[in-house]
């Protein structure tokens, strides 16, 4: 997907129609539609191809362009629950693996690299009934391989505005919760995850409309990602309008939230009302 994207911009900001840009590595327009949508897979000799007809000859920008390629070939550590993994939902796990910043807003559940296994287990359920016991172990286990993102070498920065709502909310029960509240505290003392709460005393504020993410990646010359899931779904919007209207959101949403000194004080205070 960021290199369909890349190859978008490129193409569009030297006039190539699709038509001419499928031409030039014997492909059909619909092709090249799909490859900046990020549907197909890449050849690095077409990718290559393409970079000389969009005019890349700066051969740093180039390696990076065709390491994405290479890189998109490759099959990610998720690929072995494929069977329980949407196709969409596989675009996202890629895009945050590559990300050096993910800044998200939740308003019904804590961010799944957040989730305690117990809660995680919870949320599952809710959404997987009818699944086997196994299936449910497997979608959690997944969810738990994730959050070993944080505490890798090279981990990404989690900035994290989560609604209050979601803290109170009885997911699993008052014993999974008393549970994921402390594993938020042990979160807030990581040194790449900084987590706000927003208060219910907040009223209405800029992001009401939902849940999102937004990922940014180490190479500055990749656009920001904008990932918004739906129920059988999810939307994913790169063009620059859609992409700062979203930053300004956020940027709003942790003005408007409690500073993050003040989460440990608010998850101890909301812990000793579930022991209470």
């Amino acid at each position: 997907m960021l290199l369909g994207a890349q190859l978008r911009r490129l193409r569009e900001a030297n006039g190539v129609s699709r038509e001419t840009a499928g031409w030039e590595i014997r492909a059909s327009e619909s092709k090249i539609s799909r490859m900046e949508l990020g549907r197909v897979g890449f050849k690095e000799r077409d990718v290559a191809d393409l970079l000389t007809l969009y005019g890349v000859h700066d051969d740093g920008e180039r390696a990076v362009l065709l390491g994405l390629a290479r890189d998109a070939n490759e099959p990610g550590w998720w690929h072995r629950y494929g069977d329980i993994l949407p196709q969409w939902f596989q675009s996202y796990l890629g895009l945050e693996a590559a990300s050096s910043l993910i800044r998200t807003y939740e308003v019904q559940f804590v961010p799944g690299l957040l989730q305690s296994r117990d809660y995680a287990r919870a949320v599952v359920l809710l959404g997987h009934r009818a699944a086997s016991q196994e299936e449910v172990e497997r979608r959690v286990n997944l969810r738990m391989a994730r959050q070993q993102l944080l505490t890798r070498p090279d981990a990404p920065q989690l900035w994290a505005v989560v609604d209050e709502a979601a803290l109170r909310r009885p997911i699993g029960g008052p014993k999974v919760m008393w549970g994921q509240i402390n594993a938020l505290i042990e979160a807030t003392s990581l040194p790449n995850v900084r987590l706000q709460v927003m208060p219910f005393a907040s009223g209405g504020h800029a992001a009401a409309g939902g849940a999102f993410s937004i990922l940014r990646f180490p190479d500055r010359d990749l656009p920001d990602v904008v990932y918004i899931e739906q129920l059988t779904s999810a939307l994913y919007l790169d063009k620059r309008d859609d992409v700062d209207h979203y930053a300004a959101a956020m940027e709003q949403v942790c003005v408007e939230a409690e500073p993050p000194a003040r989460t440990p004080e608010i998850l101890t205070r909301i812990l000793a009302e579930l022991e209470g």
